[in-house]
């Protein structure tokens, strides 16, 4: 009989190969379901892996690759913070979308004007949006025992219903010849986030991606609050003889969260999106989720599974394109990869045993 052991010390190494394991067994795994459904496995994985940095379309995928991973890094430092304390934000979709409301809605409250303060403004008015957002559920937490994950998954789809709501109707575009959504910021320069270095990717998105991942590792290995997070995930009876208040360390990992998905969420209204329209929220607060744990919650490993989920997005894109694969391909992909990396982080706290149990 097959069972698990709990294992005693686990092994450093195994914290860092079972992420590339994950991925690995994630390749596999996937080649083996196109082949199910009739498509060439090798093609499939080579277009969703290899074209978008070395294909023929590289030059125009590899900018993409940074423009994807920008908000996903932002949103996940953010998460990983929480999840280190134990505090389960699972609602960063919809931070992100009220984050995109609340910095468009300053831009077109502003419109037609130029001035310089008017892009700030919307960066802080979009980190102010996604922070009262993932306030919600942090305040219910504390004053009733609610669940944060179920308060702040169910957000998401009140976010939704107010982004199509904005959409038909107060942001919707007076010389849009009736069709929903707001005014495209790209089209407004005091209020849209270009390209920083032409052919790059680069916006202020990515800078303040990069930024968050530096701001985090300094938080969470040179500030006593860092030391806080970790004892309460590690061993919350222990935080709070120290001293650390539960109720004070939920309102902040929550906030800062929900203010960095609503600063990821105006980044991408203000450059890639350009508009608020009904179907604004891209899923980029789920796969942060995963982005987090296949990054070990450590900044750096974050960086790199940012760049890595970011590629799916855009490998599956070019295998639509090129092979006619399936739309779902990419949530597919991103499934597997977190089942994987569960199965995985398992075998680093237990090891497989033939027998019964002593």
């Amino acid at each position: 009989m097959l069972r698990l052991e709990p294992r005693t010390r686990a092994p450093w190494w195994l914290g860092v190969v079972s992420p590339v394991m994950a991925v690995v067994a994630t390749m596999l795994a996937g080649g083996l379901l196109f082949a199910l459904m009739g498509f060439d496995p090798v093609a499939s994985i080579r277009t969703i892996f290899w074209d978008p940095l070395f294909g023929p379309a590289a030059g125009y995928s590899r900018p993409q690759l940074l423009v994807k991973a920008g908000p996903l890094i932002l949103i996940a430092s953010g998460l990983a913070i929480g999840f280190r304390a134990g505090i389960w934000n699972i609602g960063a979709e919809g931070q992100y979308i009220i984050g995109g409301i609340c910095g468009a809605a300053v831009a077109l409250a502003a419109y037609p004007s130029e001035g310089f303060w008017i892009f700030p403004a919307m960066v802080l008015a979009g980190a102010a949006g996604g922070w009262a957002w993932g306030m919600i559920p942090a305040i219910l937490r504390n004053r009733t025992g609610a669940s944060e994950i179920l308060v702040s998954l169910m957000l998401v789809y009140v976010a939704q219903r107010v982004a199509a709501w904005m959409a038909f109707g107060p942001m919707r575009n007076p010389e849009g010849f009736g069709m929903p959504g707001s005014r495209n910021l790209q089209q407004y320069p005091a209020a849209s986030n270009p390209e920083l270095i032409a052919g790059t990717g680069i916006h202020w998105g990515v800078v303040a991606a990069v930024v968050a991942v530096f701001a985090t590792w300094f938080l969470m290995s040179r500030h006593i609050r860092g030391f806080r997070i970790r004892v309460a995930g590690l061993a919350p009876r222990a935080a709070r003889f120290a001293g650390v208040r539960p109720e004070t360390l939920v309102a902040f990992c929550l906030g800062l969260s929900g203010a960095l998905a609503g600063m990821a969420g105006l980044f991408e209204v203000a450059g890639p999106g350009g508009q608020i329209t009904d179907s604004f929220g891209s899923g980029y607060g789920f796969t942060a989720i995963i982005v987090a744990f296949l990054g070990r919650l450590h900044p750096v490993g974050i960086l790199l599974a940012g760049l890595l989920m970011a590629l799916t997005y855009i490998g599956g894109e070019l295998a639509q394109l090129m092979l006619s694969l399936p739309a779902a391909t990419v949530q597919v992909f991103q499934g597997m990869l977190l089942f994987f990396l569960l199965a995985f982080d398992t075998l680093t706290r237990y090891r497989l045993r033939w027998g019964t149990a002593r």
